[in-house]
């Protein structure tokens, strides 16, 4: 996919298909999270029975952040389950109950959907091009430099969230107002 081509699409499923949902233009950012959240929610996740596995080797989580208003459920929406690590947290993560993929995670405040990267072909996912919460990152791992490392998130980071939502018209919709999504 282009950089440029607002009009392509990606596709992301879990691991038996059956929950499929297409990405059109272009991502947020393709980031990689190492905050304890995700790293919780990741060691949960790939404990599950025949659960793929969503942690990088360096406890790190790949995303690809997409514009809710940019994503379409293909199929399965009645076999996602939602996940909270606690059960005020503004942060849920859909999980395919049918073979246990985590899909996505959503901010539900947000106007993004964190969608897993693993769950999108390797030829068509894109690079990681940031590391974020790597204060967080399991003790005695050293990350390469080979793209930013952030402590926190960036101002990079934000800056590409605030232009997303200004696109958007400073809207958020609810990943259930999201086409073809059926709950």
């Amino acid at each position: 996919m282009s950089g440029n081509d607002a009009g392509t699409t990606r596709t992301a499923s879990c691991q038996c298909g059956t929950v499929a949902l297409a990405m059109t233009g272009k991502p947020i950012v393709a980031a990689t999270c190492y905050c304890h959240s995700c790293q919780a929610a990741g060691q949960a996740f790939d404990a599950l029975p025949g659960a793929p596995g969503t942690l990088g080797s360096d406890g790190g989580t790949p995303f690809l952040l997409v514009r809710k208003d940019r994503i379409e459920w293909l199929s399965g929406t009645d076999q996602l389950d939602e996940h909270r690590l606690t059960p005020d947290s503004p942060t849920r993560r859909f999980v395919a109950r049918c073979c246990n993929s985590p899909v996505a995670l959503e901010f539900t405040k947000g106007h993004w959907l964190s969608v897993y990267s693993v769950r999108i072909p390797a030829d068509d996912r894109p690079a990681t091009e940031m590391r974020t919460m790597v204060k967080d990152r399991p003790p005695g791992v050293e990350l390469p430099d080979d793209i930013p490392n952030y402590a926190t998130p960036s101002g990079k980071f934000m800056w590409r969230l605030l232009k997303a939502w200004a696109a958007m018209g400073f809207r958020a919709p609810t990943i259930e107002a999201t086409k073809g999504f059926a709950r």
